[in-house]
């Protein structure tokens, strides 16, 4: 099997325990391994897909223990540059027992923030089946969205898979109009494309599945595939030449944390695409490590080994 790549920011995340205290209140913090493109690749090294990650981090105790974890979770780390002269991010996340969590970023001016897109030229492509991309390393900095263009033009000019998720932080961004536009672009470079609806919605300007999917594929020539995240409801997903379809999801009743739901979802459809199950398969498998991901109050704890992902979908009639 081909392996997986992808780019982004890692972050420490310092997840409150104290049950619907605002931030500013709470005093007991647990902490966890974050960052969206390093959550999948969590996730997708957990299914034994044999997975790397690029970035940068600071030289610092936050640096060193995510470079530990990642190397504990079976990703390579060759990628991974150490940076004297900026700090690691980190965040703090309340916790929640209905909707969102509010979360509060320390990330500005970060070593990933400051990654080199020269460095882009030392990757090996060779055995590389898929790249994910998402727009927060985009939104981090001018050199992160440079980083992310590069690497899929270069992923596109090796005919490589591209997965990519809008995954929208408009704290990250100074201006509504540039979020739009440079998210947008990123998009038409991929061949899936992977926005959630309300994602959509600030993208496009429509909640509407099918015209949401039909701007994607519209506006470029290499997006095959679109599909949409509607929660618990499941996702659409449009081929290009094909009718829209909604792919059921799962229902789960102790909701712990919405977090890292979407880059769960994300490591169905990469792990999906990278065993050749087939789009729809891929979709429905995305939903379901979606549902096991909010069961969990770690961004990326939630994720399942095989085993357990092949329990939870034979138990739900996956």
């Amino acid at each position: 099997m081909k392996s997986f790549l992808t780019i982004g920011e890692p972050l420490i995340v310092f997840s409150s325990e104290d049950l619907n205290a605002e931030l500013m209140d709470a005093k007991h913090f647990k902490k966890y391994l974050a960052g969206a493109e390093l959550n999948v690749a969590v996730g997708v090294s957990r299914l034994g897909i044999e997975s790397r990650y690029i970035t940068a981090i600071g030289n610092d105790p936050l640096g060193q223990s995510i470079k530990r974890e990642v190397e504990q979770n079976g990703i390579h780390t060759n990628y991974i540059e150490t940076n004297n002269d900026y700090w690691t991010g980190f965040y703090l996340k309340q916790r929640v027992d209905k909707g969102d969590p509010d979360i509060f970023y320390y990330r500005k001016n970060s070593a990933a923030s400051h990654y080199n897109t020269d460095s882009l030229e030392k990757i090996d492509f060779e055995n590389v089946g898929l790249i994910h991309c998402s727009g927060i390393m985009a939104a981090i900095s001018e050199n992160g969205y440079r980083s992310v263009e590069k690497l899929m033009d270069m992923a596109n000019d090796r005919e490589i898979v591209t997965t990519y998720d809008p995954n929208i932080r408009p704290q990250l961004w100074l201006d509504k109009q540039e979020m739009k536009q440079k998210l947008n672009y990123l998009a038409s470079k991929a061949v899936i494309v992977m926005p959630g609806i309300h994602e959509g919605e600030q993208l496009v300007g429509t909640d509407d599945p099918e015209d949401i999917a039909d701007f994607y594929l519209n506006q470029s020539s290499i997006t095959q595939a679109v599909v949409i995240k509607a929660g618990p409801s499941g996702a659409y997903l449009k081929v290009r030449g094909e009718q829209l379809q909604l792919i059921d999801g799962y229902r789960v009743e102790n909701v712990v944390d919405t977090v890292g739901a979407g880059d769960g979802f994300a490591v169905g459809m990469i792990s999906g695409l990278l065993e050749d199950i087939g789009i729809k398969n891929a979709v429905k498998r995305a939903c379901a490590i979606g549902a096991l991901a909010v069961q969990d109050a770690g961004d990326s704890d939630g994720y399942p080994t095989r085993m357990e992902l092949d329990k939870f979908m034979g138990v739900n009639n996956g």
